[in-house]
């Protein structure tokens, strides 16, 4: 008998060794935009550590903004602030990607298999690519979309089922909306923040940011004109006022604008703020060139950043989770965003229906064909170059520059920002 608790100490020695190598493991996990993902997170989260009890997940001080969250990572790399795992702006993994902070995927996706049984087809993959490396997973992916006020809209004339199908239906109807009067404006157009909405007019018109071998910007081009006029003319005929972006939000959702422009992921926000107020209605962007226009792809993707082999073991299996299809059936009726999985969004069992029973949605899912990668300029000052385009656009909203000049200056100031060839 003197030998059983020798052997039973021997068992629990050789079954520690037999435990996954995530075993007993504390995951930091750190995301952007708590507004949109705040609760997102915790369900993701929470059921994942139902069903995997020996992972748990604690979540570092979120991040405001994209642009926050990627230099907040940048500083922290290399340090023992680092989190384990990051959710990071499409446009920034090039970042990531260039200054080597990212842990290279492909290598778990080629063990792994075939992905496409989770739903991660190729296309899917290459959301979160760089230069052919996966820098992450897709985790919510977005395009821009018109809300409007359908009462507004048929106040002044139009009809609320048959939305303005171009940009100078738009305008002119929010020209006819700010003539209300009673406070009432015509458009807001998200602009400020960082170059997304400014790429939907740019792709909108079949324009590109630099040119093939990124040596010099493009965007100053025909495409880059006619983008930067839609936005004078916003102002000058469409009643578009100068709004933050939170002034334009609670303006929108009580009823005092007609028409807003801006990510579908902030849907569910949307909704729940207009609530009662007025008919919410939703409908696709319009391309200043119809054939040829594109969208950008919004959104972020799951980055693993932890050297340490086992935690990486745990963090691939909770990207694959929050990524794949459970994760996509919370995201989407959580925010808005359309689905980055395609089991998520096909099978009855996560989102196979949801669409038919909530046509605001639909807006979002319809544009899918025409959504590209969100442009990531090269070398490290993808953020000035960001917030410079952002600064021009200022001046058009404003009024204290022609789209001309405004063009001009940002082109300027942008091509001498990029990297030596």
């Amino acid at each position: 008998m003197k030998q059983l608790p020798r052997i039973l100490a021997a068992a629990a020695v050789s079954l520690a060794f037999a435990l996954p190598a995530y075993a007993d493991t504390t995951l930091t996990v750190h995301y952007p935009m708590p507004g949109f993902f705040k609760n997102v997170m915790d369900t993701i989260s929470k059921k994942f550590m139902e069903e995997n009890p020996e992972i748990k997940i604690q979540f570092a001080s979120p991040s405001a903004t994209y642009e926050e969250g990627i230099q907040t990572i940048l500083r922290q790399a290399g340090t023992d602030e680092m989190p384990d795992i990051t959710f990071i702006g499409l446009n920034r993994l090039r970042m990531l990607n260039e200054r080597d902070v990212a842990v290279d995927l492909g290598p778990l996706v080629k063990k792994d298999g075939n992905m496409a049984e989770l739903g991660f087809s190729d296309t899917i993959l290459k959301l979160a690519q760089v230069n052919g490396k996966q820098v992450g997973l897709a985790f919510a992916t977005s395009n821009p979309i018109m809300y409007y006020n359908a009462d507004l809209v048929k106040a002044a004339g139009g009809d609320p089922d048959n939305p303005p199908k171009t940009w100078d239906e738009v305008i002119a109807l929010g020209g006819k909306i700010k003539a209300l009067g009673n406070g009432v404006d015509g458009i807001d157009f998200r602009w400020q923040g960082d170059d997304w909405m400014f790429s939907a007019l740019l792709f909108g018109a079949g324009g590109k940011m630099l040119n093939e071998d990124e040596s010099k910007v493009a965007f100053n081009g025909p495409e880059g004109e006619k983008a930067m006029e839609i936005l004078q003319r916003m102002v000058k005929e469409g009643g578009m006022p100068v709004f933050t972006k939170p002034a334009g939000e609670q303006a929108f959702a009580a009823g005092k604008v007609g028409f807003e422009f801006q990510t579908t992921g902030a849907l569910v926000n949307t909704i729940k703020n207009v609530g009662d107020k007025f008919t919410l209605r939703t409908a696709k962007i319009p391309l200043i060139d119809p054939i040829n226009g594109h969208l950008p792809t919004g959104g972020n993707a799951v980055v693993i950043l932890t050297k340490d082999a086992a935690k990486q073991d745990a963090a691939w299996k909770f990207a694959k989770f929050a990524a794949g299809p459970y994760g996509a059936s919370v995201v989407v009726p959580g925010t808005g965003y359309v689905p980055n999985n395609e089991l998520a969004a096909k099978s009855p069992e996560y989102l196979g229906d949801f669409y038919k029973k909530n046509p605001l949605f639909q807006a979002g899912l319809s544009q899918m064909p025409r959504m590209i990668p969100w442009y990531a300029f090269p070398g490290t000052n993808g953020v000035k170059v960001t917030q410079t385009i952002v600064d021009n656009l200022s001046r058009i909203v404003d009024q204290s520059a022609t789209p001309k000049e405004a063009l001009t200056d940002a082109a300027s100031d942008v091509e001498g920002m990029l990297p030596t060839q």
